[in-house]
C-alpha cells in the first residue's frame, strides 16, 4: 500500500531507529514507548492486522515470533516481556498494517488498561 505509515518505513522512506531486518520482517523502536524496552515488529508484506492472516501469509507471521524471541534474546529481556497486537478500531489499532508490540523492561499488570 503506497500511502501506509509502516509500509513506508520498511522501505526506508520514513527514518525510523532500526532494531532489526531480514527479508521479510523489520523491527524498530516505537516513537511513544510505552515500556524501557517498546520494539515494534512487522511484515514487509503489507497484511492489514492478525484478522488478515491466512494460510498463504501464516508463514511471515510464523517468522515474526521467531525475530521476536530473537530480539528479547539479543535485547537482554528474554526473561520476560509482553507481545501485543491491536486488531481494528475498536481493539485500538491505529496503524493498519499488522505490527506486534515487543515491550520490557518493566513488571506488566493485568488487565493493560
Amino acid at each position: 500500500m503506497s500511502d501506509c505509515l509502516f509500509c513506508k518505513i520498511a522501505k526506508g522512506e520514513i527514518p525510523s531507529s532500526k532494531v532489526y531486518e531480514d527479508e521479510q520482517v523489520f523491527a524498530f523502536l516505537d516513537i511513544d514507548p510505552q515500556a524501557p524496552k517498546h520494539i515494534l515488529v512487522i511484515p514487509k508484506t503489507h497484511i492489514q492486522s492478525v484478522a488478515a492472516v491466512t494460510p498463504e501469509n501464516a508463514g511471515v507471521v510464523a517468522h515474526i515470533f521467531e525475530v521476536i524471541a530473537r530480539i528479547a534474546a539479543e535485547q537482554g529481556f528474554s526473561e520476560g516481556f509482553r507481545v501485543v497486537s491491536n486488531v481494528g478500531e475498536q481493539g485500538g489499532q491505529t496503524v493498519h498494517h499488522l505490527h506486534f508490540h515487543v515491550l520490557a523492561g518493566r513488571d506488566m499488570t493485568w488487565p493493560p488498561g
